[in-house]
């Protein structure tokens, strides 16, 4: 409940802001992907100028992300070997707890020998 009020707080302030920056900036603008013509460029495309910075910042969020993404593809494929590893010696732990049962495969535990005791080195 706490993270929708909090969502709210900040996503209704940021949604008048794009409305208000809409209505304000409505004019048509001519972008043109030509760099060798500019009296008659071959590609141009018109929008409204809110269209055009939504659009751009659309696009590096998508690039942004695209890129932290590929970053952390090691991450991503350590984890899986791990998740991997932990499903193979969880398998070998319920193998070996269900030989646990039978008394007659592992050996009993033995009283451990005597430890060695040495003499101090003589001067």
């Amino acid at each position: 409940m706490l993270r929708k009020i909090v969502a709210a707080i900040v996503l209704v302030p940021i949604a008048v802001i794009i409305i208000a920056f809409a209505v304000a900036n409505r004019e048509t603008v001519t972008v043109s992907f030509d760099p060798f013509s500019g009296h008659d460029p071959a590609a141009t495309v018109s929008l409204p100028l809110f269209a055009l910075v939504l659009l751009l910042l659309i696009i590096g969020v998508v690039i942004g992300g695209l890129a932290s993404w590929l970053r952390q593809g090691k991450w991503r494929g350590a984890a899986r070997r791990f998740e991997r590893e932990l499903h193979q010696l969880r398998g070998k732990l319920a193998a070996f707890e269900g030989m646990a049962g039978e008394a007659s495969d592992i050996p009993q535990a033995q009283n451990p020998p005597e430890r060695l005791r040495l003499k101090p080195p003589a001067r």
